[in-house]
């Protein structure tokens, strides 16, 4: 009964790409999945204020938004994909802990994957804590390896530095990157 039931609910939501009405959920959907780095001993992560509208709203306009949506039509999560440097690149991708351990992130890392497709791109990098289960393990699973440091591009060095002014602890941090 519980197989089912989770079924159920797993069928209760949507990936598509993201509105304008979308976007104002967004922020309280990184909100409480950031929730999860203090959880993880990282609370100056999980205290980084949400990503501003107008940065979400410039991905939503290039079509590079897509949003996971519950049965009441409300955005649970969501990712940010991009293109960088000849491939794709997730930016972000945050689901409401409440939503997750559905196939939620798994489903919006491959409409971010898509879109690079078809915009050209034949790999998806992205930047990651390489030891929370949550990242760089799952990350993994979906067939992204890490890159060492002579494989970055000029944009993930650009990138990684953002990373270090932001003060993000860049020793547990990794590139990933899966061909397409």
């Amino acid at each position: 009964m519980a197989r089912t039931s989770r079924k159920l609910m797993q069928t209760g939501y949507v990936v598509r790409l993201a509105r304008a009405s979308d976007i104002a959920f967004l922020p309280a959907v990184e909100i409480k999945a950031g929730a999860l780095f203090a959880d993880a001993g990282l609370q100056d992560v999980a205290d980084n204020p949400p990503a501003d509208i107008d940065y979400i709203e410039s991905f939503r306009r290039a079509g590079a938004v897509h949003v996971a949506v519950s049965d009441r039509g409300e955005p649970v999560g969501f990712a940010l994909s991009g293109l960088l440097d000849g491939a794709g690149h997730l930016y972000e991708l945050s689901v409401d802990p409440a939503h997750g351990r559905r196939g939620l992130g798994s489903r919006l890392v491959a409409a971010g994957c898509a879109y690079a497709h078809v915009n050209g791109a034949r790999a998806m990098t992205l930047s990651t804590f390489r030891d929370l289960a949550w990242n760089g393990p799952f990350y993994r699973r979906l067939g992204f390896r890490e890159l060492s440091a002579s494989e970055w591009t000029p944009g993930l060095h650009v990138l990684h530095a953002r990373e270090i002014d932001i003060k993000l602890p860049v020793d547990r941090r990794c590139f990933m990157r899966k061909e397409l």
